[in-house]
């Protein structure tokens, strides 16, 4: 991984690469964790990535409950964060730094909704698929906790989870307006924050009969 394109951060972005994300209409986020509940799994890195290719790895040390620039920036109503499966991230980023994303792109959601001819809407799917890239998930499964030794594959992987957020939020608006469903996309991206709320506070299935 070129050193021009790729740097890790301890705890937070440095004012630089805040200055620099902020110039930017869309940023690529993705975190890994300890598991899959924020209350018990604690949030280990966080990866950025703007529309130049340009990606952020930023440490989370055990108990850390502060990365100001890092809330600065998610909040900043100017940039779409562009996640995969954003429920789970804005949940972490919420319950571990009180951190309010928004404005928010799913794309997840975005290829529920547009890409109705299959059942495949994992992100090594759809970089396979729209971008003709196979995405290697080995490190996906992995101890991110000691993030002070990461591996390699590990940073790499991490990486490539960004990578190509942005070039898939683009396609799939395309496909979204081509069969008249951007407007119900954007509805369901507005929802989020009100689903992270629900899972944090442990409800589930209240919209089930």
């Amino acid at each position: 991984m070129s050193l021009d394109n790729f740097q890790v951060c301890e705890q937070d972005i440095s004012e630089e690469i805040l200055t620099r994300y902020l110039s930017v209409r869309d940023l690529a986020v993705d975190t890994e964790t300890m598991g899959l509940i924020p209350q018990r799994d604690r949030l280990c890195l966080i990866q950025l990535c703007d529309p130049t290719g340009f990606v952020t790895a930023i440490r989370v040390t055990k108990g850390q409950k502060t990365a100001p620039n890092l809330k600065q920036l998610m909040e900043a109503k100017n940039i779409i964060k562009v996640f995969h499966f954003a429920r789970f991230d804005v949940a972490q980023l919420r319950h571990t730094f009180g951190i309010e994303t928004n404005p928010i792109f799913c794309t997840k959601i975005a290829s529920k909704l547009a890409r109705t001819y299959t059942s495949s809407h994992g992100l090594k799917s759809l970089v396979q698929e729209l971008e003709k890239v196979e995405l290697d998930k080995t490190s996906q499964s992995s101890d991110w906790g000691n993030a002070g030794n990461l591996s390699d594959e590990q940073l790499n992987y991490a990486a490539n989870d960004v990578r190509y957020l942005i070039g898939l939020k683009d396609k799939l608006i395309t496909m979204l307006k081509r069969e008249e469903r951007w407007e119900l996309a954007q509805k369901c991206f507005e929802c989020i924050p009100v689903f992270v709320s629900l899972d944090l506070e442990l409800y589930q299935n209240i919209f089930e009969h």
